[in-house]
């Protein structure tokens, strides 16, 4: 949407007035088969990333090319990504793979890699020029280590900017905050679903993203959560501050009324446009016997073990309902199995993979009671080695958001392959 993009521009602008230096900014997003337009597509002449780079087929290649582009200006003065699972998985690579990226910016060259056909190889490796001078820098920040790595190698940087970053996606924002990305501010713009922008965030130096919804942008309809009777859809001018709705999406003129699994909160009113915060998707709720748990709140609860695991570090995690592991879980009651990437532990001992199931029964007493009557079994967890999830979101074949229940037996496959514990 022409409108939403210079309505971002106007609101970084406005709350970062460096921000929209030419060449000042750095995107870090796959898209591929078809370059998309980043954020600030009316002005092209912000970016320093060549198009080409975010459309090759391999998700690690299209990352990494950008990422080194991104070094190669030390003036950035914004890091733009499509979700915050992409700038996470450029920052693992910059600390893998500094040495080769201070080589190949030293000598303005790209080395061949798996999914960067030779051909865009020399098209993109045009666009470098060698830099001994940053590629020390480069190599001196790296070896000082990667706390705050994101300002240091970028001193003049004002803002990160995550398209989309809502739900359990703050994981990776937390995270990155905490390590990486210390002392920089982080704006999410955009509120997408159903393919279709819906809503635009116009406050950025808010610390919870709050999306102003759009009347023309798409056709919206919201179902009233929690209702007493069958429930009726309401428009954008029947909805109550305060309450939760399910998103139903009509993106064009003559296409199918979509209900997204969305459910948002009404946080507030700006001009009469509603503010909504995004709550959970339903389709990433867990449910072996009509318990319901939404990821949101099994977030909160394995956060709540982690910190009864002294070192242990979350780098990512998803869960399996029992029923799509078919004989192989064995002969038990319908339970979930959760896959964990771990820093700082390499292995549980069984009493405390036992706390996460402990923390869901204090949760949610519905849980509860189905554990203690034996209709579910007991939550079965396992660690992954280092590189899963990074593999598991090349696999995924698309940029979307991190599923938090799988439900494809290639994706159980993948990550079944990748236990160590």
């Amino acid at each position: 949407s022409p409108q939403g993009s210079l309505l971002y521009l106007d609101a970084l602008g406005a709350a970062f007035p460096r921000a929209l230096a030419r060449r000042g900014t750095a995107l870090l997003h796959w898209s591929p088969g078809c370059p998309r337009a980043p954020a600030g597509w009316p002005l092209p002449s912000l970016y320093c990333t060549p198009a080409a780079a975010g459309a090759l087929p391999s998700r690690a290649a299209a990352l990494r090319v950008q990422l080194l582009f991104a070094l190669q200006q030390r003036a950035l003065r914004v890091l733009e990504a499509g979700l915050a699972a992409e700038l996470h998985d450029a920052l693992v690579a910059l600390r893998t793979e500094w040495p080769q990226l201070a080589q190949e910016l030293a000598l303005g060259r790209l080395s061949p890699q798996p999914g960067l056909p030779e051909g865009v190889r020399d098209q993109l490796q045009a666009l470098l020029t060698p830099d001994a001078a940053r590629a020390a820098e480069l190599r001196a920040e790296c070896t000082r280590g990667f706390e705050g790595i994101v300002l240091r190698l970028w001193p003049q940087l004002e803002v990160v900017v995550v398209r989309t970053a809502h739900g359990v996606e703050r994981l990776y924002c937390d995270s990155l905050r905490q390590a990486d990305c210390q002392g920089l501010p982080f704006y999410c713009p955009f509120y997408q679903a159903a393919g279709a922008l819906l809503g635009i965030n116009l406050w950025p130096v808010e610390p919870a993203p709050q999306f102003l919804l759009c009347p023309d942008w798409a056709f919206c309809e919201f179902l009233p959560c929690l209702a007493d009777k069958e429930p009726r859809t309401v428009l954008l001018d029947e909805l109550w501050e305060g309450r939760e709705y399910e998103l139903v999406v009509t993106a064009q003129p003559g296409e199918y009324r979509c209900r997204t699994g969305e459910v948002l909160k009404v946080t507030g009113f700006h001009k009469q446009c509603p503010m909504v915060e995004p709550v959970r998707r339903e389709s990433q709720t867990l449910s072996v016997r009509g318990e319901s748990i939404p990821e949101e709140q099994f977030c909160q609860s394995l956060c709540r073990t982690l910190r009864m695991w002294p070192g242990a570090r979350l780098i990512d995690y998803v869960c399996v309902e029992s029923s799509l592991l078919g004989d192989s879980s064995g002969a038990c009651a319908p339970h979930y199995e959760v896959f964990l990437e771990l820093q700082g532990l390499r292995d549980l001992s069984e009493g405390q993979r036992y706390k996460l199931d402990q923390c869901l029964q204090e949760d949610f007493p519905i849980y509860k009671s189905f554990r203690f009557k034996g209709s579910i079994g007991p939550l079965r967890l396992h660690l992954v080695k280092p590189g899963t999830f990074t593999r598991l979101r090349e696999a995924l074949g698309s940029p979307v958001p991190m599923p938090r229940v799988l439900h494809e037996e290639q994706l159980l496959r993948l990550i079944q392959g990748s236990v160590i514990s």
